[in-house]
């Protein structure tokens, strides 16, 4: 019985909080303290030891965090040197001139701070790696023996004795065939190349000059934007066509049409720019003078509306949504002197090469067909496309090169060669392919686009790199006309405006002189339209 009231009256003693606690764990300061005096080096800790014996005396547990991080503080500012810092790191010591060695190794508190100032991380690596069954060389020899054999490789590295080498390809790239100089071909594998080069130049983003267009046609399949050798943009709004003079800025109106159901579907310049071609909805192509603002011919061939229409010096070439392509000669009264089969639907896109030996047209089935001069059956007929081929174009520098572009099912720029018919690249643009023309200064062309982004692209040739893309319109670009000097490119929309970009400007160093018209190109226009 005493037991259990001895065992009760204890816990009745630890219950009650009016007296001090007569046994329990040591407080953190206390052990910290005890560390401390404990440590091998006093003479670094004295100071710190006397702060503990200080705070023990003056303990009180409210003040239990606060005096256990000031344990390692200096206890008064008297103490402290004259030049310390209240920033200083603490845990680093500075060594002293008198008591302190370089090889000492620090401790403060319970942190231990190894040296390793003799520590040659080189050297043991060299062991590591060694590949010597022996047992390594130790102190003085290993060093010298490490050096010995760097000094043999650096040597052969430097061509004076033996193959070895430090760092060397585990297989060196060999020259192609016809290169002689290995360095050069290995060494230059990183370099830019000239054309790399051209891609930085500076294209601007946004359009030079926008242009009101109000009732432009939004029709995939028309044709109704053309720039002539004379610097007049010509351009079909509603029922009417207009001319744009790029030097001057004046407008003016050249025709009408009659009807109120009646429109234009297709403009061209003949390459003189004194005369245009335009073709109608009611199956007309009409030949216009510039100068007096006349009509000179009326020639009606097709039975449904003329969309596309292209030149190849005295003959033109119309294609209609009765999906023929005729051959008008302007200087006869009987002009339709051809009729080109090939195509079951509209033809929406149609281009002469500029050696005049090569015809192409684009249809919407699908077909690309190249006619060779005036042969009534296509020579070669491309099927890749998916989608409506409005989009054609020759290249200038290479007079076998045709870009064809597809609509929106389609979406691919396609090139084909005209001497044996095959596709040499093909890239997906994202977008329906509206319209295309190739640069004349740079190895590059820019195409129109739809939905999504509504841009015209900038490609380079014959990589078909992307380069820049040229945003502004928020419709779909359906129109492309180039300015005779091959600087400018002009764009129209769906969005009714016309937008100008100077996406091919010429370093005025390299620009070239305007070459003037022949004796025997202006005889020839001159008796041009002789038949009325």
């Amino acid at each position: 019985m005493s037991s259990q009231f001895d065992f009760e009256n204890e816990v009745n003693s630890l219950m009650r909080l009016d007296k001090p606690l007569q046994a329990g764990p040591t407080a953190r300061w206390q052990r910290k303290a005890n560390d401390i005096s404990g440590c091998g080096n006093l003479s670094l800790h004295s100071k710190s030891l006397n702060v503990s014996q200080h705070l023990s005396v003056n303990y009180s547990p409210s003040k239990n965090r606060s005096m256990s991080q000031s344990v390692n503080k200096t206890p008064s500012s008297k103490t402290r040197t004259p030049n310390s810092s209240k920033n200083r790191t603490p845990g680093k010591l500075k060594p002293s001139s008198k008591n302190t060695s370089l090889n000492r190794t620090p401790r403060h508190g319970d942190r231990f701070i190894p040296s390793r100032q003799a520590t040659n991380f080189e050297l043991g690596n060299y062991r590591i790696l060694s590949e010597n069954d022996e047992p390594a060389p130790t102190g003085s020899l290993a060093e010298e023996d490490y050096k010995r054999r760097m000094s043999e490789n650096l040597q052969r590295a430097s061509g004076v004795g033996g193959e070895g080498r430090i760092l060397a390809f585990k297989a060196r790239p060999a020259a192609a065939e016809g290169y002689h100089n290995n360095t050069k071909v290995l060494y230059s594998s990183s370099k830019k190349s000239v054309s790399d080069r051209k891609k930085t130049r500076h294209i601007p983003t946004t359009a030079s000059r926008i242009l009101d267009a109000p009732d432009l046609g939004n029709d995939f399949y028309l044709n109704l934007l053309d720039w002539s050798s004379n610097n007049l943009l010509a351009v079909v709004l509603a029922r009417s066509v207009y001319l744009w003079d790029a030097s001057s800025g004046d407008i003016t109106m050249l025709m009408t049409m009659e009807g109120e159901e009646e429109y234009v579907s297709s403009v061209k310049w003949m390459p003189d720019g004194e005369h245009i071609a335009i073709g109608t909805s009611e199956a007309q192509v009409q030949l216009w003078d510039i100068a007096s603002s006349k009509r000179m011919r009326n020639m009606k061939s097709h039975a449904a509306r003329v969309s596309s229409l292209s030149w190849n010096d005295y003959i033109l070439s119309s294609g209609s949504l009765d999906g023929f392509v005729h051959h008008h000669d302007v200087r006869v009264s009987d002009h339709h002197v051809a009729t080109l089969t090939g195509h079951s639907q509209e033809v929406c896109g149609l281009e002469w090469s500029k050696d005049g030996r090569h015809l192409a047209s684009g249809s919407n089935d699908n077909i690309v067909n190249v006619y060779s001069s005036m042969e009534t059956k296509p020579m070669y007929s491309f099927t890749d496309h998916q989608s409506a081929v409005k989009a054609i174009a020759w290249c200038p520098w290479q007079s076998n090169v045709l870009a064809s572009g597809g609509g929106s099912a389609d979406r691919h720029i396609r090139f084909w060669n005209t001497h044996n018919g095959s596709c040499i690249k093909s890239v997906d643009t994202k977008s329906q392919v509206c319209a295309i023309r190739w640069s004349k200064h740079y190895k590059e062309l820019v195409s129109s686009h739809g939905y999504a982004h509504n841009q015209l692209t900038i490609w380079s040739y014959p990589s078909m790199d992307w380069v820049q893309d040229l945003m502004g319109h928020t419709s779909r670009v359906l129109y492309l006309a180039m300015s005779p000097d091959g600087q400018t490119v002009c764009s129209g929309a769906a969005d009714e405006s016309l937008r100008l970009w100077d996406c091919f400007t010429l370093d005025p160093s390299h620009k070239k002189k305007p070459k003037s018209l022949s004796n025997t190109a202006s005889s020839k226009i001159n008796t041009l339209f002789s038949i009325r």
